[in-house]
């Protein structure tokens, strides 16, 4: 069976990676069929040939998951480098953030129902 995954490259410590069709029985590093692109995520660059992608997809090659994340962001045209990391928060945190973020907003509340009252009282006749 033929696969579409990742060869690593590079030195220790300073890995790179390229996208290659291969047979599934074959080791990592070991010939490829073919090479499609390539993956470097010290750099945080990408490029995958995607009509070669396509035709060993139709032929029947399985791609690996981390292969099928690449080139679905290469189809979208989404940068790897411009890709937001989401934000994971403990729950200590997020309840934290959530009474910080009610505190402001009751001040706020409070600092305008002051102004307005300061601003009515300024309105009204002094006798």
């Amino acid at each position: 069976m033929v696969r579409i995954r990742l060869k690593r490259t590079g030195t220790r410590n300073m890995s790179s990676f390229r996208i290659v069709v291969m047979d599934q029985r074959s080791s990592r590093d070991g010939k490829a069929i073919e090479e499609l692109g390539y993956y470097d995520p010290r750099k945080k660059e990408e490029k995958v040939n995607l009509e070669r992608a396509a035709y060993w997809k139709g032929v029947g090659a399985v791609i690996s998951e981390t292969v099928s994340d690449i080139i679905e962001r290469a189809e979208k045209g989404i940068l790897l480098k411009d890709r937001v990391k989401p934000q994971t928060m403990s729950k200590r945190a997020k309840a934290k953030a959530e009474a910080e973020a009610q505190a402001k907003a009751e001040a706020e509340a409070a600092k305008a129902a002051e102004a307005e009252a300061a601003k009515a009282a300024e309105a009204a006749p002094e006798a």
